[in-house]
């Protein structure tokens, strides 16, 4: 049963990053859909744990960028 919930995740997760990574290219909501990709991914693999990681520095540090830049104006 162990083993049929981590490939479960693992397709889910897999696929929702492949829509995820094809919605950079097309318009769609990426940035929402590869991060969610990434949380259900980190419940098996430490790997995606470390990149969800990375991307919610770069999401912060992107954030603090634009709001300091809109406090300017």
């Amino acid at each position: 049963m162990k083993q049929v919930k981590k490939i479960a995740i693992t397709f889910a997760g897999g696929l929702l990053l492949l829509i995820g990574l094809l919605f950079i290219v097309l318009p769609g909501p990426a940035i929402l859909i590869i991060p969610l990709a990434l949380v259900l991914l980190s419940k098996e693999y430490p790997i995606a744990k470390e990149w969800l990681r990375k991307f919610q520095r770069y999401s912060r540090k992107s954030a603090e960028k634009l709001d300091s830049f809109f406090a300017k104006r």
